[in-house]
């Protein structure tokens, strides 16, 4: 090295199922790098610090959108203050919410693995294509460990991936019957909706001195990317001004939310008067009774107290032609 380094989440659905996946990698990569597999979070940042002694070129992380998350806060902690490298996102998990947002083509891990071992020889003539997207740091106040992401998100949000997360071995099949189900229960005000729609009560200070009054909310969420998954678009304005995220306060009910699901999908704003909206660089979440659940890139996340969403770096994730 300097070259690839690719790490890889054994503990994953996906890796938990196919144990010859790190091999695999290894002899993709032969002599352009290395796969390291990571175990527990204190190993992650022990091949992060490798890393970042090494000055890799490009980190290559095989797994989904939770993978990605927790590998991007160990680099982000242990290179503060020094470049990042590139950033290729494989497709190892079975949520690539962030990859399919950023343009990132389909393929498995292996496959995109070579294809930018290809793309990587050529950077002499022609340099890797990425594109620059900021985290948000989601920093809990009660002293949990803050982490780095493209989502996060209350209420329905949270909702909907425990449900999702509870339904079996996680696919984009199942999160579309989770949906289904979602909507359906809506129409007839039934149990599944009001499980997975419990609202959240709180209310936000934003950075700019304004707040959202305390109500209920059927969702506060926040996104440096435009998409949440399944190809829903909540966060169209991501990219309208430098430095910032969007947030929304949505606050319809779940029916009148379904109605308008068509919108998002398309990437259009709701109708006026459901949901608050703000371009910002910092927003202060607080819950009512002082207990948060919330999603930071597909990952469940509980703390007391409030939460501080803020801006954080930008980081080059690798395009693979």
């Amino acid at each position: 090295m300097p070259g690839i380094g690719v790490v890889l989440n054994p503990r994953s659905r996906r890796n938990l199922r196919d144990p010859r996946a790190a091999d695999r990698l290894a002899r993709r990569l032969g002599d352009v790098g290395v796969v390291r597999q990571a175990n527990s979070i204190d190993e992650l940042y022990r091949i992060a610090e490798d890393f970042r002694h090494a000055d890799i070129d490009v980190l290559a992380i095989s797994g989904g959108d939770g993978t990605n998350h927790v590998t991007l806060t160990g680099f982000l902690d242990v290179y503060a203050g020094h470049t990042m490298p590139q950033v290729a996102l494989l497709r190892g998990g079975t949520m690539n919410t962030v990859a399919n947002s950023v343009g990132v083509r389909h393929g498995r891990p292996e496959g995109l693995l070579g294809r930018l071992i290809r793309d990587y020889a050529q950077q002499a003539s022609m340099p890797l294509e990425n594109v620059e997207r900021n985290v948000m740091r989601i920093a809990p106040t009660d002293g949990t460990k803050a982490h780095y992401g493209f989502l996060f998100g209350t209420g329905v949000v949270h909702g909907f991936l425990a449900e999702y997360y509870a339904g079996g071995d996680p696919t984009p099949l199942v999160a579309a019957k989770v949906l289904a189900r979602g909507v359906g229960s809506a129409m007839i005000g039934g149990q599944t909706i009001r499980r997975m729609a419990k609202p959240f009560r709180g209310s936000v200070k934003l950075g700019d001195g304004t707040s959202w009054e305390e109500r209920d909310y059927l969702a506060v969420a926040a996104g440096t990317i435009a998409h949440i998954g399944l190809n829903f678009k909540p966060f169209h304005r991501y990219d309208e001004l430098p430095g910032r995220f969007h947030m929304l306060g949505i606050h319809t009910t779940p029916w009148s939310f379904v109605k308008d699901m068509p919108r998002i999908h398309r990437g259009e704003p709701m109708r006026p008067g459901k949901t608050f909206e703000s371009i910002s660089k910092r927003a202060v979440v607080r819950s009512a009774d002082g207990h948060m659940r919330y999603m930071i890139d597909g990952d469940l996340h509980e703390a007391s107290g409030d939460v501080e969403v803020t801006i954080g770096p930008k980081v080059k994730l690798v395009v693979v032609r």
